[in-house]
């Protein structure tokens, strides 16, 4: 099992968070995405986009990090979706809203992008912090009252969660508004499968 990651890519940290919860040991073979890495005709190979992260396991590369999560839930049994048609769909509403509606505005190349066509007006950081005070208040209203972001067990959402508020404490976004947030990130820290994950354990030294 091969994961093509970047330690700092929110989605390669949704994938180390979904195998090191279901003990899978792999070999991580690093992807510079600072340095053009994905870019190269090699990487392209392996993941059309050009992105990270990419994952060939069972013979076969998988791509897009919701897609693999929810590959590794059907062949491995992981439960990071609930039993119930209904439990289901809220989770997937929730990692479904963090992965789709507030990453791919924080990534890096958008980021990066705004910062130029700003002229300087505005940095990356800026970027990160406006968009995320304006998204992330949704997804504190869509969490419940349980341990986690859908009752007392770690699912896709959680798994979502993570790497975001990763990137919102990383430009100083002020978190003071979202104590639900705040509650299932302090139970999630906890979980060593977690926190194994973690982008500063997984920086090129």
């Amino acid at each position: 099992m091969i994961l093509y990651d970047y330690w700092r890519s929110s989605a390669a940290y949704r994938v180390r968070i979904g195998l090191n919860l279901l003990g899978l040991a792999y070999q991580s073979v690093p992807v510079d995405l600072v340095k053009g890495e994905h870019k190269s005709a090699e990487h392209v190979a392996r993941n059309p986009q050009g992105q990270v992260p990419a994952l060939l396991i069972d013979g076969v590369m998988l791509t897009q990090s919701v897609a693999i999560l929810e590959y590794l839930d059907e062949t491995r049994h992981a439960g990071f979706l609930p039993g119930d048609a209904a439990g289901r769909v809220r989770v997937r509403a929730i990692a479904h809203a963090i992965a789709m509606d507030v990453a791919p505005v924080c990534n890096l190349s958008v980021r990066t992008e705004a910062a130029r066509v700003s002229g300087g007006a505005i940095t990356a950081e800026d970027w990160v912090r406006l968009m995320l005070s304006q998204r992330l208040p949704a997804i504190e209203a869509m969490l419940g009252d349980g341990r986690f972001c859908h009752g007392e067990g770690v699912t896709l959402a959680d798994i979502c969660l993570v790497p975001q508020i990763y990137n919102a404490r990383r430009v100083g976004l002020d978190m003071g508004a979202m104590p639900r947030i705040a509650a299932v990130m302090t139970a999630l820290e906890a979980v060593p499968a977690v926190a194994a994950a973690h982008p500063d354990l997984h920086k090129p030294a």
